[in-house]
């Protein structure tokens, strides 16, 4: 299984990296993809090293992961290139992920419509052709999506989930059992 995390300036931080580094301790491979830089800024004006930039590979990946921050999810959504991955996927049923703000680039292409998804209070505005729940995160047959930075975690351990990978470990490694036990 291959995972590509598609990157464009103002992305959330703990939303795209929280999936890299909880798919990378599970020894999953996962690619942070820079859709036009080597180098992009997030929306806390973070500079983080991409490991490539966006090409025809992305393609062979299992599963596409949409993080939210702005403008970066906008910028997806308005990427012709990226809707033209994710209407490739949903084509395959490969693993579509979104979550915050990223789920509207679900709408543009028509692959939320008729599901259930989640996303950031007031982005169900903007995506009118799905079912919002009001949920951490939300699976519908080949779509994740998670709500916001709040449930970046839970976001990541359903991807892994859903990989086909038993997140135990990585939870109590990471100690986030404490919290689901509470």
């Amino acid at each position: 299984m291959k995972v590509v995390v598609l990157f464009k300036d103002g992305f959330e931080e703990l939303e795209a990296l929280s999936v890299v580094d909880v798919l990378r301790r599970a020894k999953i491979p996962c690619e942070m993809i820079g859709m036009d830089s080597n180098i992009v800024t997030s929306s806390h004006q973070i500079k983080i090293q991409m490991d490539k930039i966006f090409d025809e590979s992305v393609y062979q990946a299992d599963m596409v992961v949409l993080p939210g921050g702005l403008p970066g999810a906008t910028s997806l959504r308005d990427d012709q290139r990226v809707c033209d991955l994710l209407k490739d996927f949903d084509s395959q049923g490969k693993w579509i992920a979104a979550i915050c703000a990223g789920p509207i680039s679900l709408e543009k292409t028509g692959i939320v419509k008729g599901k259930k998804y989640t996303c950031y209070p007031g982005f169900e505005n903007e995506i009118v052709s799905g079912l919002y729940q009001d949920t951490l995160v939300c699976v519908d047959q080949n779509i994740i999506t998670g709500r916001g930075p709040a449930a970046a975690l839970e976001f990541a351990y359903t991807i892994l989930e859903k990989l086909g990978y038993d997140s135990q470990d990585i939870i109590k490694g990471m100690q986030y059992h404490y919290l689901k036990a509470q």
